[in-house]
């Protein structure tokens, strides 16, 4: 079994950034990551990422561009007054 071997099984694996992966079921999956739910060959995980990894930001990004648009909005909202 190797990392190019068809018929390898992997597991898709995803971290605290959302950020999503696939690691071969016969590796301990390393720290930071955490199984997403879907396991198959290769072909079949790639394709279920690019069906549920719909944006590519990592989280803390999202979260800070969610927080500046807040911030704003409150901004626009005490000079309106």
């Amino acid at each position: 079994m190797s990392w190019g071997d068809e018929d390898t099984n992997f597991h898709v694996v995803v971290n605290d950034e959302e950020q999503y992966s696939i690691w071969p079921d016969y590796k301990a999956i390393p720290a930071g990551w955490r199984e997403a739910g879907k396991s198959g060959k290769r072909a079949e995980c790639l394709a279920w990422i690019d069906e549920v990894w719909t944006d590519m930001r990592p989280l803390s990004l999202r979260k800070a561009m969610a927080e500046d648009v807040a911030r704003e909005t409150a901004a626009r909202a005490g000079s309106a007054a």
